[in-house]
């Protein structure tokens, strides 16, 4: 038996090279309402490399969001968006910086290679699970994203059996002839 959609983790890769950051992210998603499994990828090579599921993660699931570092070693955030943007399988992948720079500039050169959204990490702990639940606000309850292949079978898959569930037959048709007057 399949598990109902509800119960469908919620698929993230955090691209973070920084390990403070990753634990201050793991920390802020704890309290989420929604299962949101987080894997993390160090670089911007391991990033594309997760994302294509090539080499050690060919296993991997999709995700459903990319949170990008823009300052990763091997490969840096914008080229890791740029390639991924460019990529017929990862396009539709809701791509959020999630970086140190404030600078416009740098805000403008995401935008412009298709972003779905910046924010400039904070410096405290409250302020980072603020807007961790605001994104999980916002993208699960908010904002409708496409389905990741194995993720729309499942989705679809729930929705036969639920409608097999409350399907009843249908009464018979009754005639209502017009009257006219």
């Amino acid at each position: 038996m399949n598990t109902p959609v509800a119960e469908q983790p919620f698929e993230v890769l955090l691209a973070e090279d920084h390990p403070g950051d990753v634990r201050l992210t793991r920390e802020a998603l704890k309290g989420s309402a929604v299962r949101i499994n987080l894997s993390v990828a160090a670089n911007g090579e391991e990033t594309l490399a997760f994302l294509r599921r090539q080499g050690n993660y060919t296993g991997a699931t999709r995700p459903s969001m990319v949170l990008l570092d823009l300052n990763m070693p091997k490969k840096n955030g914008w080229e890791v968006l740029l390639e991924t943007k460019k990529d017929p399988e990862l396009d539709c992948i809701p791509v959020v910086i999630l970086t140190t720079s404030g600078a416009q500039e740098d805000i403008v050169r995401s935008y412009k290679l298709h972003a779905n959204a910046y924010i400039t990490k904070p410096n405290r702990m409250d302020r980072w699970a603020f807007i961790v639940k605001a994104m999980e606000e916002f993208l699960l309850h908010v904002a409708r994203l496409p389905h990741t292949a194995a993720r729309r079978k499942k989705t679809e898959a729930a929705e036969r059996q639920l409608s097999r569930r409350t399907s009843r037959p249908s009464a018979p048709e009754l005639s209502v002839g017009s009257i006219s007057v």
